[in-house]
């Protein structure tokens, strides 16, 4: 659990952005969410996940890309955002250097 500000967690998103790493918005209890953590493995580590029930700018994030619902995993890649993408398309998109 994180239990830093959430103007910290929102700056560390906004860092990952930057610098090229995939942010994955996810919540508690999603199965789809799990299945993608599971079936990246430890590349998951490489990614920055922001849960959206505990950061409301990140669920502001999600309703935004997705016509005001709140579907998830919504992953952005390069400030594009993916709906519950196919795991491996999210491993490819990692950086060798993440």
């Amino acid at each position: 659990m994180d239990r830093r500000p959430l103007r910290c967690r929102a700056r560390r998103a906004w860092r990952s952005a930057v610098d090229g790493r995939p942010v994955v918005f996810w919540r508690p209890g999603c199965t789809y969410c799990i299945r993608l953590r599971i079936r990246l493995g430890r590349s998951a580590r490489q990614l920055h996940w922001v849960d959206i029930w505990r950061d409301p700018a990140g669920a502001a994030a999600v309703r935004a890309a997705n016509d005001g619902n709140e579907p998830v995993p919504t992953v952005v890649v390069a400030g594009r955002p993916h709906t519950n993408p196919d795991p491996e398309w999210v491993r490819e998109q990692l950086s060798p250097s993440a």
